[in-house]
């Protein structure tokens, strides 16, 4: 009897991530004219970000490619929500220029050094054995806080362009939240740059591996 192969690409918490990049789309059409559904379909997307994963653990559909297209999800929506904002704020172009390359590059080369050592040798450097970063990997509601607070900066400095919010100390609410948050932003990005960082050096460490292996084979 032949044997049923599995189409990855219709595991429900795939679909969940197609859909969310339909949203994410539909969100970067209408940021520069149209507030609040562009916040609908931006937040839409972010939330389900969330479900996508409990779907996958739930229903036992949790891969590598789920994984690769929900990070690559999260930066394009946070890249385009910044190229809007540089569009807004012209005269802070290039910080937001900085975070973008920051959280594009830094979460890709993680991402993909995990996946090329496959977390197989304990030779590899591991964050989790920092106490600061032992705590950012394992207490959700940090990890939640650190994202969260990092997506209400950007989000707060986009809708303060179209509306100032009521008043709160003396100011518009959502400058307040873009006030409040931004330090959070400041510290995930630097936690971002670790990411790269330990992720060159993981990087070297299988090229070396590899070279070593090879130098081996040709003695041989």
């Amino acid at each position: 009897m032949a044997e049923t192969k599995e189409n990855i690409f219709l595991f429900v918490p795939n679909i969940i991530g197609f859909a969310r990049i339909i949203l994410a789309i539909i969100a970067f059409y209408y940021m520069p004219t149209h507030c609040v559904l562009a916040c609908i379909c931006y937040i839409t997307s972010a939330l389900l970000d969330a479900v996508d994963g409990h779907a996958a653990r739930y229903l036992n559909q949790s891969t590598k490619f789920g994984a690769i297209l929900d990070q690559l999800t999260d930066r394009a929506g946070t890249a385009g929500l910044m190229m809007t904002l540089a569009t807004f704020y012209p005269r802070y172009t290039f910080w937001f220029q900085l975070s973008m390359v920051i959280d594009i590059t830094g979460h890709w080369m993680y991402l993909h050094t995990c996946t090329l050592q496959g977390k197989a040798s304990h030779k590899f450097i591991d964050m989790a054995e920092n106490p600061i970063m032992h705590v950012y990997y394992t207490n959700k509601t940090v990890l939640f806080f650190m994202c969260a607070g990092n997506e209400a900066f950007y989000s707060a400095l986009y809708v303060m362009h179209f509306f100032a919010g009521p008043t709160v100390l003396g100011i518009g609410l959502f400058k307040l939240i873009a006030l409040l948050t931004m330090p959070v932003a400041v510290v995930k990005a630097g936690i971002t740059v670790l990411h790269a960082i330990v992720a060159s050096l993981n990087m070297s460490i299988i090229d070396v591996n590899e070279r070593a292996a090879l130098s081996a084979k040709q003695d041989n």
